[in-house]
């Protein structure tokens, strides 16, 4: 490699690491359920996590309180498969709510606002593993990954994400019966668009599926790290 190609990589490289460690956000997965008596304080925290610009917050409703009298409106059985496949990872055996997972790697009881804010923070100093870039035109989009450290032999799912900003809940039957609830950034669909083994920069591109806001995800292949994340823009 010529003298001037050399220089070309290692600025790439700096303004790559510089760009994810300005920008990246943290993910932190919220998994809920209106079934769930424990849940409201959680929930609120939620509504806290959607207005920070350093965090994308995902409201995962999970079904498996739907016996005790209300069925969950916005609950999905891919998100407490989701959830049973965090606790594999870490070696738990146990899922509950609320629980709250930050970058795919830390959960927290969701009402630990105090837990979580350090977790959170602990992330946003960490220095960057990759940096991803998400555009959309009509309804595409268009998906950069870049390397900045990453793992060597890793492969990493490239995940789009919509939710609704907001949702409201009126729920009249089992432990939340005749409470009126909202409820931030619900997640709607969940599709994996393809996957990355980390080496060099590559491009992806899915259809959306619909016309709510929409995030991507690099993560780990069998619900490891989330290494970057960005809001579609």
């Amino acid at each position: 490699m010529s003298r001037i190609a050399q220089l070309t990589a290692f600025v790439s490289l700096v303004l790559a690491t510089s760009a994810a460690a300005e920008s990246d956000p943290v993910v932190v997965e919220l998994f809920t359920s209106q079934g769930c008596s424990s849940c409201p304080p959680a929930d609120r925290i939620m509504h806290d996590l959607a207005s920070r610009e350093d965090v994308i917050g995902l409201a995962l409703h999970v079904d498996y309180w739907d016996y005790i009298g209300w069925k969950d409106e916005y609950a999905n059985p891919d998100h407490t498969t989701r959830q049973r496949a965090y606790a594999r990872e870490g070696g738990r055996t146990m899922i509950y709510t609320p629980q709250m997972v930050v970058n795919g790697q830390q959960d927290v009881v969701g009402a630990q606002s105090r837990e979580l804010d350090k977790l959170i923070d602990a992330h946003l100093k960490a220095a960057p593993e990759a940096s991803v870039t998400a555009k959309h035109a009509g309804d595409q989009v268009t998906i950069d990954v870049t390397p900045v450290d990453v793992p060597e032999g890793a492969l990493f799912d490239v995940r789009v994400v919509q939710y609704s900003p907001m949702r409201h809940a009126s729920i009249r039957r089992g432990e939340l019966a005749g409470h009126e609830l909202d409820y931030a950034n619900v997640v709607e669909s969940w599709q994996i668009v393809g996957q990355w083994t980390g080496d060099a920069p590559q491009e992806f591109s899915a259809p959306l599926v619909s016309d709510l806001p929409a995030v991507v995800l690099v993560q780990r292949v069998g619900h490891g790290p989330i290494i970057a994340a960005a809001r579609v823009e």
